[in-house]
């Protein structure tokens, strides 16, 4: 398949191992693991760079294989997931930014080429979580709530 907006197709990578149970090294109990978890999201965290800490500092190459459960899923149980999702922040980011650049640089129209395209993907991406009720149904993006949002 091709990707959304370049018309190109994507190269093909690695796949992780497949195991069916946790490695000889990983020493943590899946209860400290989770205990590492919940600090790590009261800080600020996002579950993809507690599953990155996870992986480097403490050397657990895969949550899931010892708690059973997604970093996500051990979030959403002790209520320190955040009020919206992960990929949506980080696109809305990218939309602020690339707005800030614009601001500046009126006659890129490389970016604002750019802008469109992300913030497609950003009302494409809120339509899919209004429809599985993990936003509310009057959500709509709106740039200057979301810089507001950002900050």
């Amino acid at each position: 398949m091709a990707r959304i907006h370049s018309r190109k197709r994507g190269k093909s990578s690695s796949k992780k191992p497949i195991r069916t149970t946790n490695p000889s090294w990983v020493k943590l109990k899946p209860s400290e693991i989770e205990k590492i978890i919940i600090t790590l999201a009261k800080e600020g965290k996002a579950s993809s760079q507690i599953g990155m800490i996870l992986r480097d500092s403490h050397g657990v190459p895969d949550v899931r294989l010892s708690l059973k459960k997604t970093i996500s899923e051990v979030m959403k149980e002790n209520k320190v997931y955040p009020e919206f999702p992960e990929d949506l922040m980080d696109l809305t980011r990218r939309a602020v930014l690339a707005r800030k650049h614009l601001e500046t640089h009126r006659s890129d129209k490389h970016s604002r080429r750019g802008v469109q395209l992300i913030e497609s993907k950003l009302k494409r991406l809120g339509k899919y979580y209004v429809k599985t009720k993990k936003l509310p149904s009057d959500w709509r993006y709106n740039p200057e709530k979301a810089k507001l949002l950002v900050e």
